[in-house]
């Protein structure tokens, strides 16, 4: 958590407010509070990686209004691999998470006039659901499973051992994706994916 960048402060036996920047250390003051965190005077939009180079892709286009930034993602449509993470991100999801979604970007859009992105923008790691077991093998090391594909017929190729989720899982883009290759033993998690 981000340290509070100012504190109140109420005096004993006054009926007064102080205002400080830093936590006051002297034994006068009854009550102490955290004002507010440096997060939540400049609040920072989580993005993956990929995310980001699209947007400062899109910023390097020249676009000067919201409207343009939505109509370039849009008229993309992800089909141009161009800003497909970004077109998911705002166009793909139910009515209300596209809502929040295109609110967040629209106030990240806004706050770009006073700061840089890498000041706005918190990079998260790329996350893909799995399918593991629940509990470890008898080396203590957990097992996802790896679909092969033999003329468009899935089957499980097996489970295998891993420490860190790698590209030799497979990897679902959903919860719901997932959750039709489990069973008792297993279950579907979401997992930060491993640079190759």
């Amino acid at each position: 958590m981000t340290e509070p960048v100012a504190y109140r402060a109420s005096e004993r036996k006054r009926d007064r407010w102080l205002l400080f920047n830093q936590k006051p250390t002297m034994n006068v003051y009854e009550v102490i509070e955290p004002l507010y965190t440096a997060e939540q005077l400049q609040p920072h939009v989580k993005m993956t990686q990929t995310e980001f180079d699209e947007f400062k892709k899109l910023l390097s286009v020249g676009i000067s209004t919201i409207y343009e930034a939505f109509d370039v993602i849009d008229s993309d449509r992800g089909e141009m691999d161009e800003f497909e993470q970004l077109y998911n991100r705002l166009f793909t999801n139910g009515v209300n998470a596209q809502a929040q979604s295109q609110i967040e970007f629209s106030k990240l859009w806004e706050s770009l006039s006073t700061s840089s992105p890498e000041e706005t923008i918190e990079i998260v790691p790329e996350t893909k659901w799995f399918v593991v077991a629940k509990k470890p093998s008898f080396n203590g090391k957990y097992s996802a499973i790896k679909l092969l594909d033999i003329e468009d017929i899935y089957g499980i190729y097996g489970m295998y051992d891993y420490d860190k989720i790698s590209s030799n899982a497979h990897q679902f883009d959903t919860k719901e994706e997932a959750e039709l290759w489990t069973n008792p033993l297993t279950e579907a998690v979401q997992l930060p994916v491993e640079d190759e």
